[in-house]
């Protein structure tokens, strides 16, 4: 109720700068005759071998998932959009949900759910949205949606932004529940470290200025309360609850893009551990004979006291980081340093891509692996909005976790 007050009072803010004349050229029936039905469709296959007592995990999964956006009226609009996510053929594979715990994880569980239904309002000033809603801020290493699993990770949230000044953009959120991929349900295989809502109050502020090409200046300060949420499966509740305060800057100069950011970590709300560390980045990229290369440099600090008091992103979207096989989804009590170099390029109509990573602890010598990705996506000809996917990874454990191999196939049709 409290945040539905606050969405309410900033919405009637917003609207009241709009002049009386604009209103009354307004058509309430816009809300209704603008308004867009989405259908999306996602197939994949999802194969994993692990160099363990655990059995390949062979995952055929199909996502579906029904949109309607509304026309604008006074620069408010709604949409609602429901996903089902349904297992096609033998649940040879962990889902976190189904019981298989003799495979390896998949974690794509079966059910259906109300992906995002919010109002929203936009006004040349800002915009302010209220209900469960999809958030990504900046390149996700810190908030955003993980949309790479079949269940996408929404948030019951109010958001504002404004737009005091060109290239300025100031963002707030207050998040009341967090709609993790391991959703819809918990069921009783469900743990402290993979709940399907994630309870518990935090804070996004985040202020984004583009200066110019060259240099877009990010300041952030994330209070995460995440109540019901724990690093293990038996670990205590609140060890993720974190304050993290960071800076970033990127650009491009000279055909050269750029990417240097820092923040530090330290313990937030009921959280039983103190913990204090830090994050460093450091990226280059440069396009050469159609071909975008690009290395960086990404450390998330350790900490050599008792438990595991590194540097978390518990709300990242952390396929993207740190290599495909999600190797590192909680980072090692030592931390993690990750020297990696990509490319990518035009190819037949679609897009290669090539990562490489080396993985080393941050606190100490430990060497963890290394490990290789491959992907190539691109548009099926003949059928507007069907695309296909293939994607591998392979980890090459030296001090850290198994050897690991995940492969993908995937079509997704969207209109």
């Amino acid at each position: 109720m409290r945040m539905m007050k606050l969405s309410l009072l900033s919405l009637a803010i917003a609207a009241s700068t709009t002049s009386h004349a604009t209103f009354a050229a307004e058509d309430f029936g816009n809300l209704f005759t603008a308004g867009k039905v989405g259908i999306d469709a996602r197939y994949r296959y999802e194969h994993v071998d692990q160099n363990n007592a655990l059995d390949h995990a062979n995952a055929q999964t199909l996502r579906t998932r029904l949109s309607l956006q509304s026309g604008k009226w006074y620069g408010l609009s709604a949409l609602v959009e429901a996903d089902n996510v349904a297992r096609l053929g033998d649940a040879a594979y962990n889902d976190t949900r189904n019981g298989q715990t003799g495979h390896s994880v998949v974690a794509d569980p079966d059910g259906s759910e109300i992906n995002q239904a919010l109002l929203r309002y936009e006004h040349n000033v800002g915009n302010a949205v209220l209900g469960r809603q999809r958030i990504n801020l900046d390149n996700q290493r810190f908030v955003g949606g993980v949309a790479w699993r079949q269940n996408e990770q929404t948030y019951d949230a109010v958001l504002g932004q404004l737009k005091p000044l060109d290239g300025l953009t100031l963002t707030y959120a207050y998040l009341d529940n967090i709609n993790s991929i391991f959703g819809p349900d918990n069921g009783r295989f469900a743990n402290r470290s993979n709940p399907a809502n994630i309870e518990g109050h935090s804070h996004l502020l985040n202020a984004q200025y583009v200066l110019r090409p060259e240099l877009t200046v990010t300041a952030y300060h994330y209070l995460l309360g995440l109540d019901n949420l724990a690093l293990s499966a038996a670990g205590a509740y609140g060890t993720l609850s974190s304050q993290t305060s960071g800076v970033r800057l990127n650009g491009a100069v000279q055909g050269i893009s750029y990417a240097l950011e820092y923040a530090q970590q330290q313990d937030y709300a009921d959280n039983p551990q103190e913990l204090d560390s830090d994050y460093y980045l450091a990226e280059l990229g440069y396009s050469l004979a159609g071909v975008q290369l690009k290395a960086g440099y990404e450390v998330l600090g350790g900490d050599n006291g008792s438990g595991n008091r590194a540097f978390q992103t518990p709300l990242a979207t952390k396929h993207a980081f740190q290599g495909w096989a999600d190797q590192f989804l909680t980072t090692p009590a030592d931390g993690i340093r990750d020297a990696y170099l990509g490319a990518s390029t035009a190819l037949l109509g679609g897009t290669l891509q090539a990562w490489y990573h080396d993985f080393r602890a941050e606190e100490g010598s430990s060497q963890y692996g290394e490990e290789l990705d491959l992907s190539y996506g691109r548009a099926i000809p003949g059928i507007k909005g069907l695309t296909g996917l293939v994607k591998y990874a392979r980890y090459d454990a030296d001090e850290f976790s198994v050897d690991t191999d995940k492969l993908w196939l995937q079509l997704q049709y969207s209109y």
